[in-house]
């Protein structure tokens, strides 16, 4: 108990350097695929502690990334990051969005080869600007207009930089590998797939992902595993039909704004599965180009959700159908691209106990809980189910903080202290499961 008292106690000590790296990446948030900013501080950080680092085509592969950005933003993305203090060098080796970063460290004695996950990636909202939102308060809001961490991401980075630190500072106690990976677009679930696709975790033994806030409301604890991972997909359909004055010749257009719209009304009919969870959700339709003009491109972006895996093809078997069905009924083009999506994943409630007994020894958590339900999506469900996969075990923890405003919302902020506690208690986690 000495060793995990001295742990937290250093983590702690950690605060003040914890909080000013939040707010650093606060300010300046990275939308997937162009955290080429985030990446460049975090391989920086690794190697300087003496970490090998993969990046670029090392870290993923790139026929499996999804949902890119076109180039010319990432372009605009890497010219920023420079000018906001990214190593240009860095930022070149990430070109085309190949921003994940993984952090290898092997130990003297023989053990287990341990992986932890950390997401990097922001929002696509526009940060909020009331008086009483405290990075706007204390001069951390976002300096990028329709950029924010509004999931705390950037609380995750921070995390796994300060467990990157007390790793290296605790090599003796370690055995076997440490693998720390920043992983690229997880809003829209669109990166896991692409550094999985790379083979870095099929040899790992144990994997532990996180999120801060989510159903733990409490500054001072912590979920120990987190379930109810639902798989889902993410569609894009953009129908072409042809254009055509709206007055003197609707006969000679192909209406795709109609068809779009017809898609929508039909793919929100789709039965529910019986056997589990099903969800379906048209979020963006955008269509036509004027008043007078009969509508000739139209575009939906859609979800769907399942319990498993099983049920969520279902639900795009069945979203597939009603596209195509809605595309010939207005005689139109449509093509169907995935944007993203991630598998469902099954808790490992035994590890969940483990983690469990082993917080609760520490006794650092005002409140430790067994189990919560995600009842959402989340990208690292990939990296979970092919550890699973290869007979590893996974979890995923969530850390308890008050938050301001729900994730996602534009007023969302997150109580800084859950940081140094994260840090401590995923420590403890590496050298407790690199010496199993």
């Amino acid at each position: 108990m000495k060793v995990c008292k001295k742990i937290w106690q250093e983590a702690e000590a950690l605060q003040t350097e914890l909080v000013e790296r939040r707010r650093d990446l606060h300010r300046h948030p990275e939308t997937g695929w162009t955290e080429f900013r985030t990446a460049s501080i975090v391989i920086k950080e690794l190697q300087a502690l003496g970490y090998e680092v993969y990046m670029g085509d090392d870290a993923l592969v790139e026929e499996e990334m999804m949902g890119l950005p076109v180039t010319e933003v990432l372009e605009q993305a890497m010219v920023r990051a420079v000018s906001e203090g990214a190593d240009a060098d860095l930022v070149e080796k990430m070109r085309g969005g190949k921003t994940g970063v993984v952090g290898v460290m092997k130990f003297s004695r023989p053990g287990k080869i341990v992986a932890f996950r950390f997401d990097m990636d922001c929002n696509d909202v526009e940060e909020c600007d009331t008086a009483d939102h405290r990075p706007l308060e204390s001069g951390f809001q976002s300096l990028h207009a329709k950029e924010m961490h509004a999931c705390g991401h950037d609380g995750h980075v921070t995390i796994g930089l300060g467990l990157a630190k007390l790793i290296s500072e605790y090599k003796e106690e370690m055995a076997g590998t440490i693998k720390l990976i920043f992983q690229p677009a997880e809003e829209g679930v669109r990166g896991a797939r692409a550094m999985v696709a790379k083979g870095i975790v099929d040899d790992v033994d144990y994997m532990f992902g996180g999120h801060i806030g989510f159903k733990a409301t409490k500054s001072d604890s912590l979920v120990c595993l987190t379930g109810g991972f639902l798989a889902t997909t993410k569609l894009d359909a953009s129908f072409k039909g042809e254009s055509s004055h709206a007055g003197a010749a609707p006969e000679r257009g192909r209406n795709a704004l109609l068809a779009a719209a017809a898609s929508c009304i039909a793919l929100h009919s789709i039965s529910r599965h019986g056997q589990g969870a099903s969800r379906i959700n048209v979020g963006v339709l955008q269509a036509g180009t004027g008043r007078n003009v009969l509508p000739d491109v139209g575009l939906i972006k859609m979800e769907t959700r399942g319990a498993n895996t099983e049920i969520n093809e279902f639900m795009v078997t069945e979203a597939r159908r009603m596209i195509k069905a809605s595309a010939d009924m207005y005689n139109v083009d449509v093509t169907v691209s995935e944007a993203g999506g991630a598998p469902a994943c099954v808790a490992d409630h035994e590890l969940g106990a483990e983690i469990k007994a082993l917080a609760e020894a520490c006794g650092q958590y005002g409140q430790v809980v067994d189990y919560m339900d995600l009842g959402g999506s989340e990208d690292c469900s990939y990296f979970m189910e092919r550890v699973q996969q290869n007979g590893g075990r996974a979890a995923y923890l969530m850390y308890g903080t008050e938050i301001a405003a729900g994730h996602h919302n534009s007023c969302f902020d997150f109580d800084e202290k859950c940081l140094y506690k994260a840090v401590a208690m995923l420590t403890e986690l590496a050298i407790a499961y690199t010496n199993k």
